[in-house]
């Protein structure tokens, strides 16, 4: 008899639980595919208020349910996508949109990376000009010795005969020891 109670008790558990998952799926019926196709890309594009960092369609909470249920309605009531995506912002803010419009406020939103991507580059060519002109001014040695100079140079640009590249070599392998 306790076996076939806790069996049922597990049953009814389980129903309760795949009922409520159901309850948590919306469906919206629009009169056509680009209806849809708006709402689909509203609710991808507009960030919700409550959560932190999800879009309308990856939550659940009730705020974002509420903005879902509004896009149907203004979708439906042929409203167009500036007129909806500035209700959003008026009642919510440039937060509620993934990419923020151009405006004064957000424009160093947008230059920012731009800025300090210029900022990196002028920054490393005043550096290596700076070294380059204090090697000079200096007289900083790169580490080489005059002997490995001379081979390195010998190397680059060679001898025109081979006496002079012998000879290099024998001085830079004497200074070696």
């Amino acid at each position: 008899m306790c076996a076939i109670l806790i069996r049922l008790c597990t049953y009814i558990g389980l129903l309760v639980i795949s009922v409520s998952s159901l309850a948590a799926i919306e469906v919206h019926e629009f009169d056509n595919d680009v209806d849809r196709k708006r709402y689909q890309t509203f609710i991808d594009e507009m960030r919700c208020p409550k959560c932190t960092n999800q879009n309308l369609a990856g939550t659940n909470s009730p705020i974002a349910e509420d903005l879902r249920r509004e896009l149907v309605f203004m979708i439906k009531d042929g409203r167009s996508d500036k007129e909806i995506v500035d209700f959003m912002v008026e009642r919510y803010g440039e937060f509620i949109l993934y990419r923020p419009r151009l405006s004064p406020a957000t424009i160093l939103l947008w230059a920012a990376p731009f800025i300090l991507l210029l900022s990196g580059v002028v920054l490393l060519l005043l550096i290596v000009r700076k070294r380059r002109r204090l090697e000079v001014e200096t007289g900083i040695d790169t580490g080489l010795s005059s002997a490995e100079r001379e081979r390195l140079a010998n190397l680059l640009n060679p001898p025109a005969n081979k006496e002079t590249a012998d000879k290099a070599n024998k001085k830079s392998k004497q200074e070696k020891k």
